[in-house]
């Protein structure tokens, strides 16, 4: 799998790390215990398109947001990460 980072270019897999699921908002401070539970440990096991946050580690160190089939691999957009500043970028 090859991944175009919208700052460095088409690369390969080994330069990214993989964080997981985009899609969970981290609780409000004053959020139940339920609420900080289900936020940390529960996860849906998406089986087609996601989006997921990566680490360009290998590259520019920047987040990325990426929207991928989880069963094709098929990367579909790639967008910096909330807060870095750029506009999105289509794969």
């Amino acid at each position: 799998m090859r991944i175009v980072c919208p700052f460095c270019g088409e690369r390969e897999l080994g330069e990214f790390t993989y964080l997981g699921d985009a899609k969970p908002q981290r609780p409000a401070a004053d959020a139940g215990e339920d609420a900080v539970y289900d936020y940390v440990y529960l996860r849906d096991n998406v089986a087609g398109m996601m989006s997921e946050h990566w680490y360009h580690g290998g590259g520019c160190r920047s987040w990325l947001k990426i929207t991928r089939n989880t069963l094709t691999h098929e990367i579909s957009a790639i967008e910096p990460a909330a807060g870095a500043g750029a506009a999105k970028v289509g794969a």
